[in-house]
């Protein structure tokens, strides 16, 4: 196993992330979904120079995008925009993209359960088609029941991705198992050869190692299924804005270049703009706690 880092947890240039995540021990990157704004050409020389690669990617589920749209055209397009992130992952050189099906943050559904499941089956299908060429696996991500009705348990994903076909796989995210698992490492067992990545971040949804998660036990559960993929750093701090902040500093008061779609996701996260000090001190932890585990 090695140790990987999202992008999307805090506004700000891609090679200031790189950066950052390399000082901290971080080997890979799970590049944010966003073809529009990034560029191979010029994400390729950031990792070389920090000595990093590219893994996979993530999909960023938000302004209406989803799978399982009873919408034919909305989910035409997001079914393209599934693609173009697999092909900004192969062109980094990744090898997996995790999906969240439907749109993040919508908990009412638009149509009858066995439609929903057949248009779920029908849009990752068409991925997986585009995918397969270009070395990608698709991997179904479960989240918890307050940011989706869609697909909470490994259970539903595993369903799911069964469905799609051999090739299709699932990502497990530590903080929506904490919520939505009766047993984390019975489902992390059940996963098995289909698991194709694990995001991690504590009970809380704080970095591994600032909540109540045993990751000792979790990484040995990944070694006993023979788990090859890494570990995804994915925190999304749910800022104080009381008195009883614990960490004085940590909201960004002043920030610059954030646009107003990046200010809502993470804001729907529950977070808010990390201050660069606070955010460098999360990612710190995480590579902290991890690595001694995974013998890094």
């Amino acid at each position: 196993m090695e140790l990987a880092i999202h992008t999307w947890m805090r506004s700000e240039p891609l090679e200031q992330a790189i950066r950052r995540a390399a000082a901290a021990g971080v080997t890979a990157l799970e590049i944010a979904g966003e073809p529009d704004r990034h560029v191979p050409k010029d994400v390729e020389p950031m990792l070389k120079a920090a000595g990093m690669t590219c893994f996979g990617g993530v999909t960023l589920m938000m302004e209406g995008r989803s799978l399982i749209t009873s919408d034919a055209a909305r989910r035409a397009k997001s079914i393209q925009y599934v693609k173009d992130c697999v092909t900004l992952v192969s062109d980094l050189g990744g090898i997996e993209l995790s999906v969240v099906p439907a749109t993040v943050g919508q908990i009412v559904p638009e149509g009858r359960p066995d439609d929903e499941w057949r248009w779920a089956i029908d849009s990752l299908s068409e991925c997986v088609e585009h995918a397969r060429p270009q070395g990608v696996t698709i991997a179904i991500e479960p989240i918890n029941r307050f940011e989706t009705y869609f697909i909470n348990r490994a259970d539903q994903a595993l369903a799911l991705a069964e469905a799609v076909g051999p090739d299709c796989g699932v990502c497990l995210d530590l903080f929506h198992m904490n919520m939505e698992e009766d047993d984390v490492l019975a489902a992390l067992r059940r996963a098995g050869p289909r698991l194709a990545d694990v995001h991690v971040a504590d009970n809380n949804r704080m970095p591994p190692g600032m909540g109540t998660l045993d990751w000792r036990k979790i990484v040995s559960t990944l070694e006993e299924i023979d788990y090859g993929g890494p570990l995804s750093i994915e925190f999304c701090a749910p800022v104080d804005r009381t008195p009883a902040n614990p960490h004085p500093g940590s909201i960004d008061e002043d920030p610059s270049g954030v646009s107003a779609e990046d200010r809502k996701f993470i804001e729907d996260h529950g977070s808010n703009l990390l201050s660069e000090g606070f955010y460098t001190q999360l990612v710190e932890t995480s590579a902290q706690t991890l690595l001694p585990l995974i013998g890094r």
